[in-house]
């Protein structure tokens, strides 16, 4: 096998006007086809393991645009993560939350092997090829998970799937050198089941992977052939992913739920790396079956359990994966490499290869390459989550894109000429005064305070360095608080601070101050919190959200020890790795779990809510020879939602060892913009341009 395309770029801009000029008009094309291939179970780590037999796809990826990997949603499955990136929906939003799925409000199964995967009930959101077929534009799909069901009463213009892959590819270029009477499609998927069929039969490390890798690429060289014969090559746009990565499977790594609870007939588990629990009496028990005493009773059960029991509720927030009644509540989390079963014979890959596990997991990430004339040129970008897709599929197709989960403009610097211009969102409340009448508070709060302490000298500089937080949240009431070393954003209806953000500098903290608490004379009393409220309920303590000073409004936090080991021990390691760090931090209302801010309630007397989580936001220079106050280029976050959770049974921890926290925290790493959905605020708008903020906003730091 030779290969005959040429992958030369066009050496100066008036040659690539010609180029251009002669798909619009000799070849009747009025926008770039988009080709969309998915190689399924591509694990990131072949372009680097089997590079030498990855000739056509490293071509494409100098040439092209690429990144070293993508971020498939969680689980990551097959039908999940294909109908994410058609959707740019996560699992939860777009209902398809694995292969197999129990809907109780229609007492319904969804299996890939019955004629239930047909029924369009299942599948929420729209994908592209419905999107394109609103506006006008032509489909076609060579099989896509969703493509062979009437989704919004709606199938691709053009559909195949029972054909093997060459002829699926001679099929492609007959459609594309239609007449212009005749109406081309504007918009391919290609779906080859290679690397992932091997990958399962015989593992990721197998000699067949490579085998089906070699397939792979020489069909990849097929496709880039039969478009250069037809001199195409330059006006048709591409895009190959992956849907996850592969793992290893052995029977050996397995937990196995019957070995650590008795009376197991009164559930089942769908096993995998992501094993749901279910109740065995459907639909009555959907809703009523005691999954918290389940979870209880299967933690902490055995030293480095590599079983993690939750309830969805408490899973991480950058998982996604709890607002959906599909989604069982009871979740069994496995470290990497394990799966879960009811019992031994229950599980399914004991040989071979499986996926499905934690979507930051190195064996899960997937692949991602974009070439033609949309797409910049020699462009090796930061990895991305595969819900951005969706938006950039749109923009190559001149479309507007229905609503999704990804953050529209985000992948522009993947684009020679982006066609959506973000701008940032408004802001819906404006902060009101809090100032002093009277320098003595009159109202009795009983909040007393032994002592003044004086501020740290070494914070005292601009501790809003990328701009105040604005808030997008509608009819919020707050205002804005200075101190000598902390800023915070004061909300009157929660009674506690939206934000608190201030900067340290790379030299430790000064040792530790005096923790005192007393009225804050700019805020009302009708707005402030009351102090007697924590001496009277021994569930509850008060903690800080900015390292001890004088004049600090209290919040709720169970976890007093966690965030003060937080404050004391992380936070200066933070400070000397990055060259200093700004801290923004706050509390989150998510009691619906739905990934979004509560609405706010009118409160009765001076009791503040309970906030459900916990965020903050490190954000330093990306140039560490900068701090961040005179930050020069890029900046760089390290984000983190922290579960307000009553005790630290998710870590199995006890006594006064607080080592485990750094991993907890990490494990609760997540997205600026996850944090941004979930407190109605707005970051960063007065430092970067609006596309290298929605960059850092939807990077997620996994180390």
């Amino acid at each position: 096998f030779s290969i005959h395309f040429q992958f030369t770029s066009p050496p100066h801009c008036p040659l690539k006007e010609l180029i251009f000029i002669r798909c619009l008009f000799l070849l009747s094309f009025s926008r770039p086809p988009l080709i969309l291939v998915s190689l399924d179970g591509f694990r990131a780590e072949y372009l680097k393991d089997h590079r030498s037999h990855l000739s056509i796809i490293n071509k494409l990826r100098n040439i092209g645009t690429t990144a070293p990997y993508i971020r498939p949603v969680y689980p990551t499955k097959t039908f999940p993560n294909h109908y994410s990136i058609v959707t740019g929906l996560y699992p939860e939003s777009h209902g398809i939350v694995d292969n197999k799925m129990y809907d109780v409000t229609r007492d319904a199964f969804f299996s890939l092997k019955t004629d239930e995967k047909f029924n369009p009930k299942w599948y929420q959101g729209e994908p592209i090829w419905v999107t394109a077929m609103r506006q006008k534009l032509k489909t076609a799909t060579f099989f896509w998970p969703g493509s062979d069901v009437a989704i919004n009463g709606t199938f691709p213009n053009f559909y195949m799937k029972n054909i093997p892959f060459e002829n699926r590819l001679s099929a492609l270029f007959e459609w594309l050198s239609l007449p212009q009477g005749e109406r081309y499609p504007d918009f391919y998927t290609l779906y080859l089941d290679e690397p992932d069929t091997s990958g399962h039969h015989h593992g990721p490390g197998s000699s067949q992977v490579i085998q089906a890798l070699e397939n792979v690429d020489r069909i990849m060289g097929m496709l880039m052939d039969g478009l250069t014969v037809k001199d195409l090559h330059h006006c048709v746009n591409i895009i190959i992913v992956s849907d996850h990565g592969m793992e290893e499977a052995s029977c050996e790594r397995a937990e196995f739920v019957s070995n650590y609870q008795d009376h197991s007939s009164e559930f089942t588990v769908i096993q995998g790396p992501a094993a749901r629990i279910r109740p065995t009496h459907l639909p009555e028990d959907y809703f009523s079956f005691n999954y918290e005493g389940l979870v209880k009773n299967l933690s902490c059960r055995n030293p480095d359990q590599p079983m993690r029991p939750y309830l969805k509720e408490n899973l991480p927030k950058r998982m996604h994966f709890a607002n959906n009644v599909r989604i069982e509540r009871g979740h069994l989390y496995m470290k990497s490499g394990w799966q879960a079963a009811l019992n031994r014979k229950e599980i399914k890959y004991c040989s071979g290869g499986f996926h499905g596990s934690d979507n930051v997991f190195t064996n899960m990430q997937a692949i991602f390459i974009g070439f033609g004339p949309g797409f910049k040129e020699n462009t090796v970008v930061p990895p991305f989550e595969n819900i951005e897709i969706y938006n950039l599929m749109c923009d190559l197709l001149d479309i507007r894109p229905a609503p999704n989960n990804g953050t529209h403009g985000s992948l522009n610097h993947l684009l020679k000429t982006p066609i959506h211009m973000p701008v940032n969102p408004a802001q819906l409340s404006h902060e009101s005064l809090c100032e002093a009448t009277d320098p003595i508070p009159t109202d009795n709060l009983q909040c007393t305070c032994k002592s003044q302490t004086t501020a740290m000298a070494s914070l005292r500089r601009l501790h809003h360095p990328f701009g105040t937080p604005r808030v997008v949240q509608s009819d919020a009431t707050f205002c804005l608080l200075h101190h000598s070393d902390y800023l915070n954003g004061y909300s009157k209806d929660r009674l506690m601070p939206l934000w608190v953000s201030y900067t340290i500098p790379m030299q430790p903290l000064s040792p530790e101050l005096e923790v005192c608490v007393r009225a804050d004379i700019r805020v009302p009393p009708a707005a402030s919190q009351l102090c007697l409220r924590y001496r009277d309920d021994p569930t509850l303590s008060y903690g800080l959200l900015h390292p001890p000073s004088e004049a600090l409004k209290p919040f709720v936090c169970i976890f007093s020890d966690v965030w003060t080991h937080f404050h004391d021990v992380l936070l200066p390691k933070y400070a000397q790795q990055l060259n200093g760090v700004n801290v923004m931090s706050g509390p989150i209302f998510d009691e619906d779990f739905d990934g979004n801010v509560d609405p706010l309630r009118k409160i009765s007397g001076n009791e503040a809510p309970i906030p459900t989580h916990f965020f903050v936001i490190l954000t330093s220079c990306e140039n560490l020879t900068f701090n961040p106050v005179n930050c020069e280029g890029p900046l760089q976050a390290k984000s983190f939602i922290l579960p307000h959770r009553p005790d630290h049974t998710e870590s199995c921890a006890n006594g006064s060892d607080l080592t485990w926290v750094a991993d907890w925290l990490q494990f609760h790493t997540a997205r600026v913009r996850d944090i941004e959905l979930l407190t109605g605020l707005s970051f960063y708008h007065d430092r970067l341009s609006v596309e290298e903020t929605l960059q850092l906003k939807t990077f997620l730091q996994t180390a």
